[in-house]
């Protein structure tokens, strides 16, 4: 058990930058690969070995990030399960068939369930966000993580939109690093967005490094 704070609240449990480690490191894994692995010219995978070679390794590294998740934190996340899931899903289908679009795909199916999640529980007046993040983000009001859990959900739908957008104007190399240089930076953006609303409902000044470091995972 965690040992009482001054004030006599239970010291929080820092995750630092794990969590972003946890979400990012995969797709590091799967970029590395397919960069830097030079496949064997008698490759059954012709062309495409790289991918395939790169997709096993996010694979791989996806299920590794999980357990590390468990082990560290002692528990895992819904979103992340999901997240795995489908990587695994997918990750097999562009093995089997052969085609990187299944893997490209895999990002769009996240964003729009985790958009759809959010957003309809926003519709229900369930924050499904807080489910998530609440240990971290203590004080927040019900009106606070509702506005937060649509606005993510929003955001998510939009993050589906760019990413096949970008599936349709980038080669395949391009898309991988628009996911680091694009897609990273705007999550950052968008959880600062939200920390003067999160003020306003609650969230305590010294616990808005925790918005960032615990924001929610981002399908990667």
């Amino acid at each position: 058990m965690s040992s009482p704070s001054p004030e006599g609240k239970a010291a929080k449990p820092k995750s630092g930058w794990l969590n972003i480690a946890v979400d990012y490191g995969p797709l590091l894994v799967f970029l590395g690969v397919y960069k830097f692995y030079q496949p064997p010219e008698s490759s059954a995978f012709g062309e495409i070995a790289a991918v395939i070679y790169g997709t096993i390794a996010f694979m791989v590294a996806a299920v590794v990030a999980l357990a590390f998740s468990k082990f560290k934190f002692g528990h895992v996340s819904p979103m992340l399960i999901l997240s795995t899931t489908l990587i695994v899903g997918f990750g097999g289908l562009t093995i089997w068939l052969q085609d990187e679009r299944f893997i490209q795909f895999k990002p769009t199916a996240i964003y729009l369930l985790f958009g759809a999640l959010l957003v309809g529980g926003w519709l229900r007046g369930k924050a499904l966000l807080q489910i998530l993040l609440e240990a971290a983000f203590e004080g927040v009001d019900k009106e606070g993580w509702l506005k937060l859990s649509r606005n993510w959900g929003l955001f998510f739908f939009a993050l589906a939109g760019l990413n096949e957008i970008l599936i349709r104007t980038m080669d395949f190399e391009g898309w991988l690093w628009a996911k680091f240089w694009v897609f990273m930076p705007l999550s950052f953006l968008f959880t600062f967005s939200q920390i003067p609303m999160l003020l306003k409902h609650g969230l305590a000044i010294e616990d808005v490094d925790e918005v960032v470091k615990d924001e929610p995972p981002t399908g990667a």
